[in-house]
């Protein structure tokens, strides 16, 4: 399985942060927001990660992460000339992801827990061995603003709905996806929504509607942070802040957590 970290986009929900610097540069407490992500594909057994940013962007990536190769890994860049929804990054990486399956991480997701590791290869072996797709969720106290899904009876996904005004469940769809490799034409077919975008929720529709679809659930214990808007970032920053100080154990420390894997 490969990966791909999806850091582009104009980051207008953090400006005048953003003005100068892309968002997934920005500190979260210790680190760049970047590292977080990174370290979630290096705990997933990923080592040939493709970091999709803006033009210009890249370099100041490149000068931050370089090849990889101090983590044992392979980092490979692409440039994202306007947003045009989150499945254009298989678009844009298809070459990259060549016969692989692929991971897709959001630049600005943030995951934190005991057995981690175990959650995210265990999501992967699925994918690697038996084909199709997997969601990962967590629950939420307010389920409109996140894509939404909702299980029946022995855990069977029902639905998955876009920021609902009634919403199901409180499951919430975070931005961390795997899937085998048909998910290249799946991106190609989708058509815009009303927003003018392609929309993630519509390839995991997909994979619904032909049974290919798994849902592991991030439960109690695990904290999960969309760091897209201001207060989440400084949320996200004092909780890695307080971890840290109380245990002496970094979090998303990518050289401590290459030398793990």
């Amino acid at each position: 399985m490969k990966g791909i970290i999806l850091a582009g986009g104009n980051g207008s929900r953090l400006h005048p942060l953003t003005s100068v610097v892309t968002k997934q540069l920005l500190p979260v407490y210790d680190k760049p927001m970047i590292h977080y992500p990174l370290a979630t594909l290096i705990l997933a057994g990923i080592k040939d990660i493709l970091i999709i940013c803006k033009k210009g962007d890249d370099k100041l990536f490149k000068k931050l992460l370089g090849t990889g190769s101090e983590y044992g890994i392979k980092i490979q860049y692409k440039i994202q000339d306007n947003p045009n929804g989150i499945p254009e990054a298989f678009i844009l990486g298809e070459e990259f992801i060549g016969d692989d399956s692929v991971c897709l991480a959001l630049g600005d997701n943030i995951f934190h827990g005991h057995g981690l590791p175990e959650l995210l290869q265990r999501g992967a072996e699925f994918v690697n061995t038996g084909g199709g797709a997997v969601i990962f969720g967590h629950h939420v106290k307010n389920p409109e603003r996140y894509g939404i899904v909702k299980q029946g009876k022995w855990g069977k996904i029902l639905n998955i709905e876009e920021k609902p005004k009634r919403p199901k469940s409180n499951c919430a769809v975070v931005g961390l996806y795997m899937y085998d490799n048909s998910v290249i034409e799946i991106a190609k077919n989708l058509k815009p929504s009303g927003r003018g975008e392609t929309e993630i929720t519509d390839v995991n529709r997909e994979y619904l509607q032909n049974k290919k679809l798994r849902l592991i659930k991030f439960g109690r214990g695990y904290s999960w942070f969309d760091t897209g808007v201001a207060d989440a970032l400084l949320n996200a920053s004092n909780y890695v802040q307080a971890i840290q100080n109380r245990q002496g154990l970094k979090i998303s420390c990518i050289e401590e957590t290459a030398h793990y894997m």
